[in-house]
């Protein structure tokens, strides 16, 4: 029997004694049933005993066959706005590279920080958090923004998972941009539309967060963070490529060779500028952040910038949304049928008689790490952020501090799996890590991060008067 049959059996096997596991007491058959497809797909997902968008294709069929949700139920996550705002920033990418405006960008970059990969990395965090405080959709910042500049980066160096020498710098640069992108997500009241979501959750409870008490809270672990995040990545995954300082003026003579920008590269220079403006302004002009996405890929397609079959031809945006659109839709049913917030009741009763310090150091530990269920943060936020912050409330915390901090918390935890949040997929698709390697990586800086915001932030937050 090959590898591919074990794993298959094994997830098999698994899914059938938790299918007839005693149902806990306060949750439906439909809500275990769900959560029992929902672990099988991911734990098949991470096995990959077939092609991702396979698996989770079968979690759906079994979730239909099974009868725990009807067909169009099952079928809705691909109407879900955030899976065509990441195909959308495949798509966009793909312009970037073959009109060789990316190329150029990525020249641009080295000439100025290529003297070694670690301020290659410094560079595209801090065009993350330059972006960050007036872009509150984090895929289309990310996706749509730091993705293009990366892959031109990586593909000046002539790192290419394709011919193997992902390891040259992209595997470094990816992780310290996915890493480091849940840092600049959660440092500002505006940087993450989930964000005021949680403030409005907390003004329903008598806390009203203000923009600028949201960034001093955040600002001082925020900026720790992402100076130690590339440091430790340098350290503990290091790129094969170090020291590069000829690339400075070789990048340079390249900018020459390239000569005045082509029509293509204003194009995708245009649509760049405009979708900018538009994610900045779209809230107040009222244009989703997915409809402006979606404009630039019409306008770069009307303009013949792109054609449709380079489109057609995107096999990992395909490939993506097949199995970002199926976690989605699980993890809403999840939500829907009641099983997140009979987790969230669970611990919330586990936890009483504790002091409130300890009840609040393990609310935020049980929320980033329970985010493994989750392929939304929103979804996230919606589930589980008022009920935390009732039980840390009424454990003794000071009501300010626990709304920041679960708010916080509430974007760290996006840096862990490949469908934690929007820009996941997009980087992970990328294909510069594997599936194992991803999740490491991402438990890894768990381990640095959440420290960094407890205990430094916990010092910092007592500066301020939080607590």
């Amino acid at each position: 029997m090959n590898s591919t049959n074990i794993k298959l059996l094994l997830l098999f096997a698994l899914g059938s004694i938790l299918w007839f596991v005693p149902i806990p007491e306060g949750l439906t058959v439909q809500a275990w049933k769900m959560m029992v497809i929902f672990i099988i797909t991911v734990l098949s997902l991470i096995l990959a005993p077939l092609p991702l968008g396979a698996m989770a294709l079968l979690g759906l069929t079994a979730a239909t066959m099974l009868d725990v949700i009807p067909l169009k139920t099952a079928l809705s996550g691909f109407a879900h706005p955030t899976i065509w705002m990441i195909a959308a920033a495949f798509f966009i990418s793909r312009g970037f590279i073959t009109t060789g405006f990316g190329r150029r960008v990525g020249y641009w970059f080295i000439s100025k920080l290529g003297h070694n990969s670690l301020g290659l990395a410094y560079g595209l965090v801090l065009t993350d958090l330059l972006f960050a405080p007036a872009t509150p959709s984090t895929t289309a910042r990310c996706g749509g923004i730091i993705a293009p500049l990366f892959r031109s980066v990586a593909s000046a160096y002539d790192s290419d998972p394709e011919k193997g020498t992902e390891n040259r710098i992209g595997a470094f640069l990816v992780q310290c941009i996915f890493q480091c992108n849940a840092i600049t997500c959660a440092m500002f009241l505006t940087s993450m539309a989930g964000n005021p979501l949680a403030a409005n959750f907390a003004k329903e409870q008598g806390v009203e967060i203000t923009w600028a008490g949201w960034a001093a809270a955040a600002i001082v672990p925020g900026a720790i963070c992402l100076l130690l995040i590339p440091l430790a990545m340098y350290l503990f995954f290091p790129p094969e490529l170090k020291k590069t300082p000829e690339m400075r003026a070789i990048a340079r003579d390249k900018l020459a060779e390239l000569g005045p920008m082509s029509r293509d590269e204003l194009m995708v220079c245009f649509t760049f500028i405009g979708m900018v403006t538009l994610w900045v302004l779209g809230p107040t002009l009222g244009i989703h952040a997915t409809i402006t996405a979606l404009l630039g890929l019409v306008f770069l397609l009307f303009t013949r910038t792109i054609n449709w079959d380079a489109v057609l031809g995107e096999k990992e945006a395909w490939h993506t949304i097949t199995w970002f659109a199926v976690l989605i839709m699980m993890a809403a049913e999840l939500n829907k049928l009641g099983f997140i917030g009979w987790f969230s009741q669970a611990i919330g009763s586990s936890l009483s008689g504790m002091g409130w310090a300890a009840t609040l150091v393990i609310l935020l530990l049980v929320y980033y790490y329970s985010h493994y269920l989750m392929a939304s943060a929103m979804a996230h936020i919606s589930a589980m952020y008022s009920a935390f912050l009732a039980i840390a409330i009424s454990a003794g915390a000071p009501p300010m501090f626990a709304a920041i901090v679960l708010g916080i918390f509430s974007n760290l935890y996006m840096s862990t799996t490949h469908y934690s949040s929007g820009p996941a997929p997009i980087l992970f698709g990328a294909g510069f890590h594997s599936l194992q390697n991803w999740w490491k990586i991402g438990f890894v800086f768990s381990l640095i991060v959440i420290p960094v915001f407890v205990v430094i932030g916990g010092i910092w937050w007592k500066l301020l008067g939080l607590w």
